[in-house]
């Protein structure tokens, strides 16, 4: 399976008038693992929002190649989903076949065969009936991972998956993601232990809404990049912003 490259071409995007993402250029390879990291504010959700279609460009480009909607999956940080819904662990899975059945399609028993099986591999065997508003943010965490197991994407964003969640779902959720990588899709996610990038993403986008550095993850995360990307953040914050000159 290969498939699921983006190209950016400088991209600004505003928010309320003030840019989230400034002038930023580059490129996702198709089948790539990449790490997008930077201080609060610098944009990284802003980017995936805005390369899932949710969000329009003030100026520039997304080059989607040809992605259909149905080929992106896309997974916001938590506390941006409504738990408190009264729904099931299963049905929720079962949103991750939507594409296939319709929206008011009826998921066959080979589909729900497929739920268990996606329970399974994220370790919630037996889960399917609990109420999603009982799941620790973990299991919660785990149960989204299911869903995009189902929506088998070309293309996958990961807003902050590990915020808040346990060491042990940390590296389940890892070994997915891994997974994903060895069939040839694009993975993309927002993250932010250093170590946890340098040690399992290859790829890496540094950026302070301006790219920092984009590439090898052992090139572009050095001391003086990091440097440079909290001076950047400190600029704003104070008010003011100096470019710091367009990253390579």
């Amino acid at each position: 399976m290969t498939g699921g490259a983006i190209d950016i071409e400088d991209l600004t995007v505003a928010y309320e008038r003030r840019p989230a993402v400034h002038h930023l250029s580059g490129g996702f390879a198709a089948g790539s693992l990449t790490a997008i990291v930077g201080p609060n504010g610098a944009g990284k959700s802003t980017l995936l929002k805005t390369i899932v279609g949710l969000l329009t460009p003030s100026t520039g480009r997304v080059h989607r190649h040809g992605l259909a909607r149905r080929d992106i999956a896309y997974l916001p940080q938590q506390a941006e989903i409504d738990r408190s819904f009264p729904i099931n662990v299963a049905d929720t899975v079962a949103l991750g076949l939507w594409s296939e059945v319709g929206l008011w399609g009826r998921i066959t028993g080979k589909g729900w065969q497929r739920v268990a099986e996606a329970l399974s591999h994220v370790g919630l065997d037996g889960f399917g009936r609990q109420p999603i508003a009982a799941l620790s943010a973990g299991q919660f965490q785990r149960v989204l991972f299911a869903r995009l197991l189902l929506q088998d994407a070309k293309l996958i964003l990961l807003d902050e998956p590990f915020a808040a969640i346990d060491e042990r779902t940390t590296s389940d959720l890892l070994a997915i993601i891994r997974q994903w990588n060895e069939q040839g899709r694009t993975v993309i996610a927002v993250l932010h232990d250093m170590e946890q990038v340098r040690q399992h993403f290859p790829a890496t986008l540094l950026m302070a809404r301006e790219a920092i550095g984009w590439g090898p993850t052992e090139e572009v995360l050095t001391e003086k990049a990091l440097a440079r990307a909290r001076v950047l953040a400190q600029g704003w914050s104070n008010g003011h912003h100096h470019s710091a000159g367009r990253a390579a």
